[in-house]
């Protein structure tokens, strides 16, 4: 059984932050002050090169927790945040930074897709870890709704993965601006839970219709798009169904 170390706890208002570690992996918990006894969990990840924490995770968690009494969490991605870089994450880093300035797009956008399934293949384990440990507290226990309630970027090509590997995720949503390639697509094809996919019309980086594409592989019933104008780093949660994660997982 995997176990969760709260480390530092923080209320402001009424919301409770607590920081915590799943053997080696750090995490923060978003939750009301107040009682909060099995209300729904939401997952939520960051984007490439960013960490559990940035401005826009805290406001998406804290709107969560605020606007219908969800627990949050998210985990720092591997060679992300607080987790040390290896031999390969650095070396990976350095070759898709090299492509970019170099202006290669195919040589960008292969090293791009290299790292992010070695970072899938770290992080989905380490998700479900982190599930365990939270199921194990007596206020939210084995039978919490779950969802995947929001990864842009990197948080996509993680949390699509691991929506398909894990049963206990009953609703998602994802975000483009990251490559489509084919392990990611197969994963799609998986999925049949409910899911929002928000797409920045205009990403310098990333196709379209890829991103198109990946939306048709959901093989869910209900999947809705959601688009607007931005680039690579500017996914905008304008005109998505509010009412989504509650309709699924309860309020």
């Amino acid at each position: 059984m995997h176990k969760i170390d709260f480390l530092a706890r923080t209320t402001t208002d009424d919301i409770l932050e607590r920081d915590f570690r799943v053997g080696e992996i750090p995490g923060v918990l978003w939750s009301p002050a107040a009682s909060s006894d099995h209300a729904p969990v939401i997952l939520i990840g960051h984007g490439g090169g960013l960490h559990k924490k940035t401005p826009a995770q805290v406001a998406r968690a804290r709107d969560l927790v605020t606007r219908w009494g969800y627990t949050v969490v998210a985990i720092d991605a591997p060679g992300h945040g607080e987790r040390p870089i290896s031999a390969h994450d650095q070396a990976a880093r350095s070759e898709f930074r090299a492509a970019l300035e170099a202006g290669d797009h195919a040589r960008f956008e292969a090293a791009s897709v290299d790292y992010a399934r070695s970072l899938a293949d770290r992080a989905v384990p380490e998700w479900q870890a982190t599930i365990d440990a939270l199921q194990s507290l007596p206020e939210i226990g084995p039978d919490a709704p779950i969802g995947y309630g929001g990864g842009v970027s990197l948080g996509t090509a993680i949390g699509i993965p691991l929506t398909a590997a894990d049963t206990r995720i009953r609703a998602a949503i994802f975000g483009g601006g990251f490559f489509v390639y084919e392990s990611q697509l197969a994963a799609a094809r998986k999925i049949t839970v409910p899911v929002q996919f928000l797409l920045p019309w205009d990403d310098e980086h990333v196709d379209r219709q890829s991103a198109l594409a990946l939306f048709d592989a959901f093989a869910s019933p209900e999947k809705t798009l959601h688009a607007n104008p931005g680039d690579h780093r500017t996914v905008r949660w304008i005109g998505i169904d509010q009412e989504f994660l509650p309709r699924h997982l309860g309020a």
